[in-house]
């Protein structure tokens, strides 16, 4: 009999039934100081469409809120957008625009109140592009260790981006790169690192691959993420998707993902005892079609807020409680 390492309760929810957009893409979602939480995501016509802006919405004990436009870049779109908190408590809207991803540069505002106002739009300087599209990860001293990435025509890397004044300025380390094990592909790599604290200056992160790769593959930093091993694939499978991961509490890692090596169906949480061995306990999608780019926290109370994408056509909101 198999024991699993993990079980818990699901609810889910869609974040909104209508939106003005007839497709929405990669959010993110933050937990507020009084416990609601804030989602956004790219939404328009279609990815890479030049009308495509960063929309979000708010979810108190009342529901979610109507979906509110937070960024519009004029005549070109808007990408991945990344939320999160610094030490102050300043709370980060990062996002990518441009055409296309080889032609990113990154914007940001910020918000002292929870999200209730926001900074004027300032853009990066070029080359810093800040969270990729998972979260970054807090350090206890405050440094903000970012997970990015670079898509060239041929090649994908892994970067890291560090902050250490809550988010004003960045330092750059890497690339990172993964050796492929499969058959030569026009585009080989990994992208959207998500950064997790194994103990103390241990770091390691986990990224989506191109197909030739095929898995989910890690690398680790022993020095709070200025350095970094080669990248290496785990035994989870990746159809060239975005994934992403929390480290628990009790030190258990959890991985939400497609179990797949072709298509974006079905969308699971996977657990780990030690960051390299991997069991299934939950699906939160198994039907056709498209649920993808997750984003997930750890909330305050310990439960797992997720949130993804639903066949282009909404977001959804997943809340695992109870876990043991």
């Amino acid at each position: 009999m198999c024991i699993p390492l993990l079980q818990g309760t699901t609810k889910k929810e869609f974040v909104f039934e209508e939106a003005p957009f007839p497709s929405c893409h990669a959010s993110t979602v933050v937990e507020l100081g009084n416990g609601e939480l804030l989602a956004a995501w790219f939404g328009g016509t279609g990815e890479g469409k030049p009308d495509v802006a960063i929309w979000a919405a708010r979810r108190s004990q009342a529901g979610w809120s109507k979906p509110e436009e937070l960024v519009r870049e004029p005549n070109t779109p808007a990408w991945n957008p990344v939320l999160f908190h610094a030490k102050t408590g300043r709370l980060w809207l990062y996002y990518k625009f441009g055409p296309n991803p080889r032609e990113w540069s990154a914007g940001r505002r910020s918000s002292d109140d929870d999200g209730k106002s926001w900074s004027a739009v300032e853009h990066l300087p070029a080359g810093i592009l800040g969270p990729i599209r998972a979260k970054p990860l807090l350090l206890g001293d405050g440094t903000i260790v970012s997970g990015s990435s670079v898509e060239s025509y041929h090649t994908w890397a892994a970067w890291i981006e560090r902050s250490t004044d809550n988010g004003e300025t960045w330092m750059k380390y890497g690339p990172i790169t993964v050796t492929s094990s499969g058959e030569k592909a026009d585009t080989s790599g990994i992208i959207q690192p998500s950064v997790l604290q194994i103990a103390g200056t241990h770091l390691r992160f986990y990224a989506r691959s191109t197909r030739d790769i095929g898995r989910i593959c890690v690398s680790d930093s022993r020095d709070a993420g200025k350095t970094w091993s080669q990248a290496r694939p785990t035994e989870l499978p990746n159809p060239n998707s975005g994934i992403d991961a929390v480290r628990l509490a009790d030190g258990r890692i959890v991985i939400v993902y497609n179990d797949t090596q072709t298509g974006r169906t079905p969308l699971n949480l996977a657990v780990s005892r030690d960051g390299e061995h991997f069991q299934n306990f939950e699906t939160l999608e198994s039907e056709p079609g498209e649920y993808s780019y997750p984003a997930m926290i750890v909330g305050k109370d310990g439960s797992l807020h997720i949130t993804y994408t639903w066949n282009r056509k909404r977001i959804r909101y997943a809340k695992v409680t109870d876990l043991n």
